[in-house]
């Protein structure tokens, strides 16, 4: 039994194919997090990316923007922004309008940029973007505050007595830093005091480096005198679940062949790409979850495994599946699965057992209670009197047919 609540989330990068109108996909984007919020999903987050095509959103502050219009409980997440591709002053403004526009809700998740052809649009050194994170986070975390920094790094600001204005709704704004493979997300979310968000929790080489990163994150934070918590951590994994594993794979199987083109278009020259690999490797690997809530349930326990108690369950959306069947396995997720981690239904099941356990003594008090009331009635108006119908009882506000048979008494 869980002592932290697993919380569930999405995480939209977003994914969307060439054949596709980008104003429509955009729209369904939003749509789907006033869907998560309406099932009560925890997060939702939106990527930034700037060349390839199909991870076609260049803002998750305008996504959040929109989204906060149409939500009213879902904690919305910048997932992430890439510090060395803007002036640090301009995100901490960004950031702290954000968190009013959402009333608060905001998570503020920041990573180094993933894609290198964004860096060299930008004219930038992707190997320095890991460094870059570092000094973005403390110039913002400093802004963030209250603090006027005056500060220079050359090549990509000049800061003189910069300051944000507005300071963020939440005093306690969260900040959460992407994680993948190399130490640099542990090492930084416990510097910071910053959640870990793991965008490679399932894949080849990700897994294994969850344990790793956070025993790095919990050792950097110790020899700082604090403690890491694991409700800060995040893990993203790919999930479509249905009634069926058939089912499930029928669902993904055209988006999964449509996503495919643009890995082997990034990648299809690296023999261990994933561009290599049928969803049915994908599955057999565990790299993904195609298939039932159970399913579902043995990939969360896979990961408890690396990360104890970790906090939240991301669904790594690829846009595989229709709008309407991956709504579905999101209320399947929501409606089977995660109560079933937290046990939010433990004393249900204890009162119906205990219901069981006690029927006969049960039944046999409201028979009794009912023969009196006839009897009653039958002493005070006489022989011609409404009599009880033989054989039945009430249970529940029915009548039902007793234990020796008959028909239920409508």
């Amino acid at each position: 039994m869980r002592t932290i609540p697993l919380r569930l989330g999405m995480f939209l990068a977003p994914f969307h194919p060439l054949d596709e109108s980008p104003t429509l996909a955009f729209e369904r984007d939003l749509e789907l997090a006033a869907f998560a919020d309406e099932i009560g999903f925890a997060e939702f987050w939106y990527g930034e990316h700037h060349s390839g095509a199909y991870e076609l959103s260049p803002s998750p502050e305008l996504m959040i923007a929109a989204a906060a219009q149409r939500t009213k409980r879902i904690r919305l997440g910048t997932g992430v922004i890439s510090l060395p591709y803007h002036n640090p002053l301009m995100t901490a403004n960004r950031i702290a309008q954000l968190d009013h526009l959402t009333f608060g809700r905001l998570i503020f998740g920041a990573g180094p940029g993933l894609l290198v052809s964004d860096a060299h649009m930008l004219g930038l050194d992707a190997r320095q973007s890991r460094d870059k994170l570092d000094v973005g986070l403390s110039v913002i975390s400093r802004l963030l505050a209250g603090e006027w920094v005056t500060e220079h790094y050359e090549g990509w600001y000049n800061l003189r007595d910069a300051h944000a204005q507005v300071l963020p709704y939440n005093p306690d704004l969260e900040l959460c830093v992407a994680s993948t493979f190399s130490p640099n997300g542990g090492v930084l979310a416990a510097k910071y005091q910053a959640g870990l968000l793991c965008l490679a929790s399932t894949i080849h080489g990700g897994y294994d480096a969850l344990t790793t990163n956070w025993k790095i994150a919990c050792e950097q934070a110790a020899m700082a005198g604090r403690a890491m918590n694991p409700a800060g951590i995040r893990c993203a994994t790919d999930v479509h679940i249905a009634e069926t594993r058939d089912k499930a794979i029928e669902q993904v199987r055209e988006g999964y062949e449509k996503w495919l083109l643009y890995i082997k278009n990034q990648s299809e020259q690296i023999p261990n790409s994933p561009a290599h690999k049928t969803l049915e490797e994908l599955i057999e690997t565990h790299q993904v979850v195609v298939g039932t809530p159970d399913d579902a349930l043995a990939q969360i326990s896979r990961l408890e495994e690396k990360v104890p108690e970790f906090g939240c369950l991301l669904m790594l959306d690829k846009n595989w599946a229709s709008t309407p069947d991956k709504k579905r396995s999101m209320e399947m997720m929501a409606r089977y699965v995660l109560p079933a981690v937290n046990g939010a239904n433990r004393n249900r099941q204890k009162s119906y057992d205990w219901a069981r356990a006690h029927r006969d003594g049960f039944i046999d008090t409201i028979q009794d209670a009912t023969k009196r009331a006839f009897d009653k009635h039958a002493a005070e108006f006489g022989s011609g009197a409404a009599s009880q119908p033989e054989g039945s009882f009430p249970v529940g506000g029915l009548a039902l047919a007793s234990r020796s048979g008959g028909q239920t008494d409508g």
